[in-house]
């Protein structure tokens, strides 16, 4: 498990390229075979990825937790964006699809990720913070399906459809993991897909010092990249993002990015509250 330790904003605004690229950026989530993790001490958030091809892959705790298994004091989003694949939680097997997402609670002990065909292996990417207590399993469907056989709730993807082609914002938020929608003690997690034409996500921009997050870029061909930009308001500053990258974002930077292309990307939040809208507007004649 990687580990990355939180930075200063007065630090920030005096580092290189080649700093804020080591601090902040994870270039590679996926690979064959492994499950990647990176553990931040902002808001002690867990991410990575596992992509699973010719076998199983088990989540273990590591020797960062001091845990006796991943989930004894924390709880877990994914979301896949491979192929099809399965997640065995506690014994019991889940079949998640492309764009399929589950949340597993606090105090499942068993969990390990498989792809249905090692020629489409999929890519399960998964966010993880502390929790105080249990909170249901769920599987949760990216469309309606008439699927009632598991012993766990199944919910559909929430969708809201945001922007215009003129302001080159045109997209699709998908809430996954929120109250209101799935239970869970503080982790937030979803996806957000621009339409064609349209490359800029979250601006106008805004903070919110209360919640850390971060992001993955994917559905980006080999020429493609996101400027991701962050920083404090007054102090931005950009990474160049390339498909299935992630950037880590403080909870004091903004956090929008504006591709050469249309792109997706999850969002994962964990921190002091839940609140989706409790963050601090930017105006646009503000960015420096």
């Amino acid at each position: 498990m990687e580990l990355r330790t939180a930075a200063s904003p007065k630090d920030v605004k005096y580092y290189t390229t080649e700093r804020l690229r080591e601090e902040f950026l994870v270039e590679k989530v996926f690979f064959e075979d492994e499950i990647k993790l990176v553990y931040s001490h902002i808001d002690r958030i867990i991410f990575g990825g596992a992509m699973p091809v010719s076998k199983a892959l088990s989540l273990e705790a590591g020797a960062e937790l001091r845990a006796e298994y991943f989930l004894q004091r924390r709880e877990l989003g994914i979301i896949n964006i491979g192929g099809a694949g399965r997640i065995t939680a506690d014994g019991v097997v889940y079949e998640i699809g492309e764009r399929d997402g589950m949340y597993i609670g606090m105090g499942t002990k068993d969990i390990s990720f498989e792809s249905c065909d090692p020629a489409h292996p999929s890519k399960f990417y998964m966010c993880s913070g502390p929790a105080h207590r249990t909170c249901p399993t769920v599987r949760i469907l990216k469309d309606a399906k008439a699927e009632h056989d598991y012993d766990v709730e199944i919910l559909d993807v929430n969708k809201k459809e945001l922007g215009t082609l003129e302001d080159a914002n045109h997209r699709t938020i998908c809430k996954y993991i929120l109250p209101g929608q799935v239970e869970s003690c503080q982790l937030e997690m979803g996806m957000t897909h621009l339409e064609p034409g349209s490359v800029w996500n979250t601006m106008p921009c805004h903070t919110h010092d209360r919640r850390m997050e971060v992001y993955l870029y994917f559905d980006l061909p080999e020429d493609a990249f996101v400027m991701h930009y962050m920083g404090e308001p007054q102090q931005t500053r950009h990474i160049v993002m390339r498909n299935e990258q992630a950037v880590i974002s403080p909870s004091w930077s903004i956090h929008a990015g504006s591709g050469s292309r249309n792109y997706t990307f999850i969002w994962g939040m964990v921190g002091e509250n839940q609140d989706f809208d409790d963050m601090d507007d930017v105006r646009m004649e503000d960015l420096l």
